[in-house]
C-alpha cells in the first residue's frame, strides 16, 4: 500500500454504514446509507460515494453527492430517508442505483452513466402489469435491495424480518427476476432464506435472516450475505442456482467479535455491537468482507469498515477478527502516531458492549460512562475522531503492529483526571508501563518509557483511578 489503511477506512468525521464494495475500471467504490453525526435517526443525509485505486486502499477519494432523498419524486419534502441501497452494471454499460426509502415498501432505481456520477430517478420496479412491487396484495415489506446483473437478468434480494412472529407476509428473503429494462418483474418473488419464525429445522437455525441483502458470485458459486437474527454478525449462504437451493454457510464478520476465540472468550464482545450490513469483494487476488460499526455510543452514527477474508477451496468464509488495520495487507508500522478512533476494541470490566442500541427511542443503551468514538463539533466538520469516557477499568484495543525497538509511548488525552493508562499487548496481559495522566482541558501529551516486545502484537489501554479521560491519540517511538 502507498498510504497506510485503517479502520474505519473513511476518514473519522464520515459516517456511511452498509457499505457495498464495487470494483469497477481498477478503481474501488463503496455505496452506503449515509448517517448524520450525532443524529436521533438512522439515514438522514443523501447518497455519498468514496472509492480507492485498488492498489492504494489508503487513498480514498470522496465523489461527491450522488443522489439526494428529495430527488425521488414522492420524497420532494425529503421526510422519508434513503436507506441502504445496491448498485449495478446494467446490460448497456449504465450504472443503477436501487434503493429504498424508509416510508415506503418499495424499491426505487436511479441511473447514471458512470459509478460516482449525479444518479437521476429513474423509475420503480414493478410488475408486468406496472403495478409496484410492494404494492401487491401479499407483497413482503420492501427492505435493503440487493442487486447482481448476469447479462439481461438481474436478480433483486429484498427483505426485512424484525421479530419473530410469522404473522403476516415478511417470511425471510426474497429474491425477484428484472428483465433488461432493469426495472419489470419477469420472474415473481420467492423465498431464499427464512426469517427466524421460518427457519426451525432448516441450515438456518440460530442465525435466520434478519436484514440486508447482498448478492455476490464467485467462480460457479453465490453468495448471500445478510444480517442474522443476532443483529450485530453478517453471516452467508451458498448456492449453485441464484433463486433457490442456498446453504447456511457460517458467520464472516461480527461487529463486536461475538463468536471470535482466538484471543478471548467466545461470548466475550469486544467492542459494542449492534445492527449490522455490508458485503463482500474480489480486489486484486485478495476477498474482503465490509461492514459497519457503531460510534458516539447510538445506532445512528455508524461507520464503514473492512477485514480481509479467506475462501476456502470448499467455499467456506472462516469468521475474522475486527482489526484497525482492515484494509492494509497486513499489520501497521510499529512506529508513528495513530488516532484513537481507529480501536477496534473498546468495553469495560462490567462487559456492558454487547449491544449499542435500540430500535426507537434515542437509540443509547450504552451507560453514560461507557467509552464511545466521537467527535467535536457538528456532522460535516472534519474533526477528529477520539475516545470519550476512559474511566476506571475502561479499554481501548488496536490491532495489529509490526513492531521493533519501541521504547517510549506517549499519548495525547484531556479531562478532568486524576490516574493514569496502563499499557499491555493483551487485553488480560501483563501491564508492561504507566503513562500518568494530567488533568487538563486541552488535549496534552503524556508519556513514558517502555519495551513492546519486537514482533506483530495488538496494543492495549487501561484507564485506572478517578474521573474521566478522552484519549485523541497515541505515538510509538
Amino acid at each position: 500500500m502507498k498510504h497506510p489503511a485503517f479502520n474505519p477506512y473513511l476518514p473519522s468525521w464520515e459516517y456511511v454504514p452498509d457499505g457495498e464494495p464495487y470494483v469497477f475500471d481498477n478503481r474501488v467504490y463503496v455505496y452506503g446509507s449515509h448517517d448524520r453525526f450525532n443524529s436521533y435517526a438512522y439515514c438522514l443525509n443523501d447518497y455519498v460515494c468514496w472509492s480507492a485505486p485498488i492498489d492504494d486502499l489508503g487513498a480514498w477519494r470522496y465523489e461527491g453527492v450522488i443522489f439526494k432523498k428529495t430527488d425521488d419524486p414522492i420524497n420532494r419534502d425529503g421526510a422519508a430517508c434513503l436507506y441502504a441501497p445496491d448498485v449495478s452494471r446494467g446490460p448497456d454499460g449504465r450504472y443503477y442505483l436501487y434503493y429504498a426509502l424508509d416510508h415506503y415498501s418499495l424499491i426505487s432505481v436511479a441511473v447514471c452513466d458512470t459509478p460516482a456520477g449525479k444518479y437521476e430517478f429513474y423509475g420503480y420496479v414493478h410488475y408486468p402489469d406496472g403495478t409496484r412491487l410492494g404494492d401487491r396484495e401479499g407483497d413482503a415489506f420492501q427492505f435493503d435491495p440487493g442487486v447482481l446483473t448476469e447479462g439481461e437478468r438481474t436478480y433483486l434480494y429484498t427483505g426485512f424480518a424484525f421479530g419473530s412472529s410469522p404473522a403476516g407476509p415478511s417470511r425471510g428473503a426474497e429474491v425477484c427476476v428484472l428483465g433488461p429494462d432493469m426495472l419489470t418483474i419477469i420472474e415473481d418473488p420467492r423465498i431464499v432464506a427464512p426469517s427466524k419464525a421460518y427457519a426451525q429445522g432448516t441450515s438456518f437455525e440460530g442465525h435466520a435472516f434478519f436484514e440486508a441483502s447482498s448478492i455476490r458470485k464467485n467462480g460457479d458459486t453465490y453468495y448471500f450475505v445478510y444480517s442474522s437474527e443476532k443483529m450485530y454478525e453478517l453471516c452467508y449462504a451458498t448456492s449453485k442456482d441464484p433463486l433457490s437451493g442456498f446453504v447456511y454457510g457460517g458467520v464472516i464478520v461480527s461487529n463486536n467479535d461475538l463468536g471470535i476465540d482466538t484471543y478471548k472468550p467466545a461470548d466475550r464482545p469486544m467492542y459494542y455491537g449492534g445492527n449490522n450490513h455490508g458485503s463482500i469483494v474480489q480486489i486484486g487476488e485478495k476477498w474482503y468482507i465490509f461492514y459497519h460499526r457503531h460510534t458516539n455510543g447510538t445506532n445512528y452514527s455508524r461507520q464503514v469498515c473492512a477485514e480481509e477474508i479467506q475462501i476456502e477451496k470448499d467455499g467456506s468464509i472462516p469468521q475474522v477478527e475486527i482489526t484497525s488495520c482492515g484494509l492494509n495487507g497486513g499489520p501497521l508500522p510499529g512506529k508513528g502516531t495513530y488516532g484513537a478512533y481507529i480501536a477496534c476494541n473498546l468495553f469495560t470490566e462490567k462487559v456492558e458492549s454487547k449491544f449499542t442500541g435500540s430500535m426507537g427511542g434515542n437509540g443509547l443503551w450504552l451507560s453514560a460512562d461507557h467509552p464511545i468514538i466521537t467527535q467535536d463539533g457538528r456532522d460535516g466538520d472534519e474533526e477528529p475522531g477520539y475516545i470519550l469516557n476512559m474511566n476506571e477499568g475502561s479499554t481501548a484495543g488496536f490491532k495489529y503492529f509490526d513492531c521493533k525497538g519501541i521504547t517510549k509511548i506517549s499519548v495525547m488525552t484531556r479531562g478532568y483526571t486524576r490516574g493514569k493508562l496502563e499499557v499491555k499487548t493483551a487485553w488480560n496481559g501483563e501491564v508492561l508501563g504507566e503513562i500518568q495522566l494530567p488533568h487538563c482541558t486541552i488535549w496534552t501529551k503524556s508519556e513514558a518509557e517502555i519495551h513492546i516486545p519486537d514482533g506483530i502484537t495488538a496494543l492495549y489501554f487501561t484507564y485506572r483511578g478517578f474521573g474521566n479521560s478522552a484519549l485523541l491519540s497515541f505515538t510509538l517511538e
